[in-house]
């Protein structure tokens, strides 16, 4: 076999000169490389790493989706607030937000906009609204491609509904919930498993700002306008969509709730969500 002829040159080794070839200095640099590379990568990762899983162990709560509940409320539903825009046609809506449902409604975006509105406060087209610092995850019932469904559940006078839910611990329930003709007076019944509770709450006008802090409401659509039953806009913002946290007791299974009203007030629910207890 033909032996290769490596060049050679002279390094100082412990004190003493000795003549090596450039590949062995070649592979001993090399080593030293790699090592502070390896060094220099476990330095960066590392607290990468623990950043990362200090990150995901302290997501806010409220976005955490996997725990949020939408609570199947369709048997509920009698009313169709919403305008929508199904297949190029305005699709009015047919049972308002107020005037005991026969005043106004709402418009989705795409709708507003093919109405000729400029600039419309209108409900955006995807009924479900992100989670924020205030609530979950909820998902109305309007949808530009369904025309023919009920999109909420209005309450005329004294009157309530009744619905179950997935039987668990819930840490927040939020109810999604327009008061027109005044504010309503609601009683909010909770069954558990294995007891009764029953809740009184006052829910605004929804033309009414919400005081900022309030413990039990927050918006969860906010400043919009509404439109007569032809779609004329009839005032062009300062109405909400407001969400009621019922605050039911997270040590106990709940199972059912009932949402009632006394004369004054017309009432529209429109939807629910809970956040299940870690």
């Amino acid at each position: 076999m033909q032996e290769r002829n490596h060049k050679k040159c002279r390094v100082i080794l412990s004190g003493r000169k000795r003549e090596v070839s450039l590949r062995q200095v070649a592979f001993v640099l090399g080593g030293k490389i790699l090592k502070t590379m390896e060094q220099t990568y476990i330095k960066t990762l590392i607290p990468l790493f623990a950043f990362s899983i200090l990150w995901v162990n302290n997501y806010p709560a409220s976005v955490k989706s996997s725990k949020t509940v939408q609570f199947d409320i369709s048997k509920t539903l009698n009313a169709r607030p919403v305008t929508t825009l199904t297949n190029k046609k305005l699709i009015t809506w047919t049972e308002g937000i107020d005037g005991d449902g026969i005043g106004d409604g709402y418009l989705t975006m795409s709708a507003a906009l093919f109405n000729g509105d400029k600039n419309p406060h209108a409900l955006p087209d995807d009924p479900l609204f992100a989670a924020n610092d205030a609530h979950p995850e909820i998902k109305l019932h309007y949808s530009n491609s369904n025309s023919a469904y009920n999109q909420a559940c209005s309450i005329t006078g004294a009157g309530g509904v009744q619905f179950t839910i997935p039987k668990a611990k819930y840490k927040d329930i939020y109810i999604a919930l327009t008061s027109a003709e005044g504010p309503s007076a609601l009683i909010i019944q909770l069954t558990y498993t294995d007891t009764i509770q029953v809740k009184n709450f006052t829910l605004p006008d929804y033309y009414m700002d919400i005081k900022p802090g309030d413990p039990d409401l927050c918006y969860l659509a906010h400043d919009l306008a509404k439109w007569g039953n032809k779609n004329n806009m009839t005032e062009k913002d300062h109405h909400n969509i407001d969400l009621l946290n019922i605050h039911p007791d997270p040590k106990r299974e709940l199972k059912s709730l009932r949402i009632s009203k006394s004369k004054p007030g017309y009432l529209v629910f429109w939807a629910a969500a809970g956040i299940k207890k870690d």
